[in-house]
């Protein structure tokens, strides 16, 4: 596996998911993207994704003029959740916004295609494959991060709006069945 390339743990969680179809952020390009939620406990991925930061600083160094910048002085794509979103989904958490031109493969626990859209959503639990590289843009300088594949692992609590019609509603008796 390449240095620049992270598989992150089984408590991961995806947020404002955009898997099967891809969207504009901002007014840019249409991309397949996610916000992937990684809890600061999970030191073994926080771990790989600072040393893959790493290797794609290493990696990239043309970008950066041929010398190792200060990483304090580029954008890196780890952020984190308790000081940048007002948002208690990100609480406790750090988070990646990985994007891709092409869209990601999305299996289920045995490595199976999902074909249900209504199973993968923002809230649910999944693995993720993310990969670092460098980028140097009309003067932004830093590490982007690649949308690879994602695995689903389990069912959590949807953090979009949305709610089931089991949620919603009742059963109706209907007193009159001539009505």
């Amino acid at each position: 596996m390449s240095k620049t390339k992270v598989i992150t743990g089984r408590k991961s969680r995806l947020s404002y998911f955009h898997g099967w179809e891809p969207a504009s952020i901002n007014g840019g390009p249409e991309r397949y993207s996610v916000s992937v939620l990684i809890p600061k406990d999970d030191t073994v991925t926080v771990n790989a994704i600072n040393a893959a930061i790493d290797a794609a600083i290493e990696e990239g160094l043309a970008k950066f003029g041929g010398k190792k910048p200060n990483k304090a002085a580029i954008k890196l794509p780890i952020r984190d959740g308790d000081t940048e979103r007002e948002d208690e989904a990100y609480k406790g958490h750090w988070f990646i916004n990985a994007n891709s031109n092409t869209p990601p493969q999305i299996v289920d626990k045995n490595v199976q295609p999902i074909l249900d859209r209504e199973e993968v959503y923002s809230g649910c639990y999944a693995r993720v494959s993310l990969n670092f590289y460098a980028f140097n843009s009309n003067g932004n300088k830093g590490i982007a991060c690649g949308l690879g594949n994602i695995q689903k692992i389990s069912d959590g609590p949807r953090l979009d709006a949305r709610t089931s019609a089991v949620d919603d509603f009742t059963t109706e008796e209907d007193d009159d069945f001539l009505a």
